[in-house]
């Protein structure tokens, strides 16, 4: 006696279904990803997921008054890069309100330019020395590009990734993430 062979059409559905899942988490938006790669090339030393509008900072210490410098950047839902604020301790060499840019205020012993949201697309950097200590912070993390570049060009730049993306980036991860607390 032969069992009856079951229907392939549940089975084909299941699959339909499936294919329909994947293609809409592959076209719907999962946010941004931030790069910051060599510009002599090779793998990113540091590779951040934010959310449109999120803000990363990068933090340095000016290498001719050796004060302390942040310069918060945000990316939007396309990639674009914007420096939204500048906070430093003093005016220093190329620091300092740009006519027409946003505002000046005080925060503690603070001067900062605040409400600038000027593009600055991708940009590069050559990464200081340590002392410099060009440090991106992120959500809590610390991570010092001095220590791992320095003296190096690097390019940051955003791209916009899919929801599929951002999901499965959080089962395996990046080639490279933060790895330190923020002081």
């Amino acid at each position: 006696m032969n069992p009856k062979p079951r229907p392939v059409w549940p089975a084909l559905i299941g699959l339909a279904g499936l294919a329909l899942i994947l293609t809409a988490l592959f076209l719907l938006p999962g946010g941004v990803v931030l790069g910051i790669t060599p510009v002599k090339g090779g793998p990113p030393l540091l590779v951040l997921p934010l959310n449109p509008g999120e803000r990363f900072t990068l933090h340095y210490y000016h290498s001719v008054e050796n004060a302390p410098i942040w310069e918060e950047h945000s990316v939007d839902s396309r990639g674009r890069i914007f420096i939204e604020e500048e906070r430093y301790l003093k005016y220093g060499a190329g620091m300092g309100k740009m006519p027409g840019v946003g505002r000046m205020i005080m925060r503690g012993p603070y001067e900062a330019i605040t409400d600038m949201h000027l593009p600055t697309g991708d940009f590069v950097l050559r990464v200081g020395s340590p002392g410099v200590d060009h440090t991106i912070l992120w959500r809590g993390t610390a991570s010092n590009l001095s220590a791992v570049a320095p003296h190096q060009a690097v390019i940051f730049s955003a791209q916009p990734e899919s929801l599929l993306s951002r999901l499965w980036h959080r089962l395996v991860p990046r080639e490279a993430t933060p790895h330190t607390r923020e002081p």
